[in-house]
């Protein structure tokens, strides 16, 4: 009776064991957005291993947040395949087309990303032109031509858990594309053959966008994809990089383009903004790389007695001075306003001369000494007014501490004649 029972116990439990192992497999098997099963999840994650890993990516994908699951990509049937034949499940006669190659990915990807009419469904604001873009680029002409080491959809996406380019998690989001180009443009193993340098994300990293972007998280800052382009990305051409850098640098690139620079630039072949400024390492700009000095870049071209080279020293020097005239007014309105003067006058005036400062930087790109001079007077103007204000708040300072320093006197001989007369008057009283 005894082992009869135990029997009926184990066989419970067991009983019990497949029920729950069984809802477990079926509420996996449950597609991400309905209540249907599905058998592409439930097949994968009885498999485990690799074919497990697209289905633990998928929870927080982009397109299953939106209500699409495998089916949707790979087509067959996500409703068969429960029972013993689980290939019913990849019938191509149901539109199944598994993994794709890598010279298809791009295609596969374009059934959906290339028809506005579908994806105005899901994301309206999302360009239906990436496939078309991508046909231009490199990466897409040499897929075209058979070599299967470029960059698809799927390498700066991602397959599965594929996250929109505004999520931090995105492979693709402004902080994180560096080290995405990165993974195969860092890589001299992987680009051998290119003839390309594979050090532009480590100078990027300690140029000033690169530090902008990914130190100080700046995503103004621009990235791999600002310059070279996102589905169309080419590397910038000679005649196209003062229009790249324009983009963010307008008025120093128009500025730029009516200078002399412009036209000598173009017959020696040389690249606009990069000849002086280089392209992924850009150092920050300093007032010591115009003029004649070691730091100059005008010097790499311009000998001693051209005109460049007489140029170059008078456009540092104006300049200079200004900067030079702005500093000293400053340091006099400082100690003026921390004595309590009234100075806010001088301040408005220091501040348009900086803006004056910061404009004439960007006009020696023009190369023009009469058009830099017109910018500099007008800041050397509003710093001569902030320094006259300084000195006569000062000067008025120093009148007022002397008013101070009188009265200070006549109300101590005031105060000691005072007691002189009363002790006199004590002395008559006491007599």
């Amino acid at each position: 009776m005894g082992n009869l029972m135990k029997k009926n116990i184990i066989a419970m439990l067991c009983s019990v064991s497949v029920m729950y192992i069984s809802a477990q497999t079926n509420a996996l098997a449950q597609d991400a957005t309905s209540e249907s099963p599905n058998s592409c999840i439930w097949c994968h994650q009885e498999i485990g291993d690799e074919l497990a890993e697209p289905i633990v990516a998928m929870e927080h994908d982009a397109h299953a947040s939106k209500g699409l699951s495998c089916v949707d990509c790979h087509g067959g049937d996500p409703t068969a395949g429960f029972d013993e034949d689980e290939t019913a499940a990849m019938n191509p006669a149901k539109g199944y087309i598994g993994v794709p190659s890598r010279k298809e990915i791009p295609q596969f990807c374009a059934r959906c990303h290339s028809d506005p009419n579908y994806m105005r469904k899901y994301n309206p604001r999302v360009s239906t032109d990436q496939y078309d873009r991508y046909k231009t680029s490199i990466h897409g002409q040499k897929l075209a031509q058979g070599d299967s080491k470029v960059a698809t959809c799927v390498d700066c996406h991602g397959a599965h858990g594929v996250f929109e380019v505004n999520d931090p998690r995105a492979k693709v989001f402004a902080i994180n594309i560096p080290q995405t180009c990165g993974n195969c443009h860092s890589d001299s193993d992987y680009m051998d053959g290119y003839g390309i340098s594979t050090r532009q994300v480590d100078d990027f990293k300690k140029g000033v966008h690169g530090i902008a972007l990914l130190e100080k998280g700046d995503q103004a800052a621009p990235a791999c994809n600002d310059c070279h382009g996102n589905h169309g990305a080419v590397p910038p051409g000679v005649p196209s990089i003062g229009f790249v850098c324009g983009q963010c640098h307008l008025n120093n690139s128009e500025l730029f383009r009516s200078s002399p620079h412009m036209q000598a630039f173009a017959e020696e072949e040389l690249p606009e903004c990069e000849t002086c400024h280089s392209n992924h390492d850009i150092e920050p700009p300093t007032d010591s790389m115009i003029g004649i000095g070691d730091e100059s870049m005008c010097i790499d071209c311009h000998s001693e007695g051209s005109t460049g080279f007489e140029v170059a020293e008078i456009l540092h020097a104006k300049i200079d001075t200004l900067k030079q005239n702005i500093v000293e007014a400053d340091s006099l309105v400082a100690v003026a306003s921390r004595a309590g003067m009234e100075v806010s006058e001088a301040v408005f005036n220091l501040s348009d001369a900086n803006q004056s400062l910061i404009k004439s930087r960007t006009m020696a790109h023009a190369l023009s000494v009469e058009r830099l001079d017109e910018v500099t007077k007008e800041g050397n103007t509003q710093a001569n007014s902030a320094l006259s204000i300084g000195i006569a708040a000062l000067d008025e300072l120093q009148f007022r501490r002397k008013g101070l320093a009188l009265s200070l006197v006549f109300i101590f001989v005031l105060a000691v004649g005072v007691y002189m007369k009363i002790r006199e008057v004590d002395k008559r009283m006491d007599v």
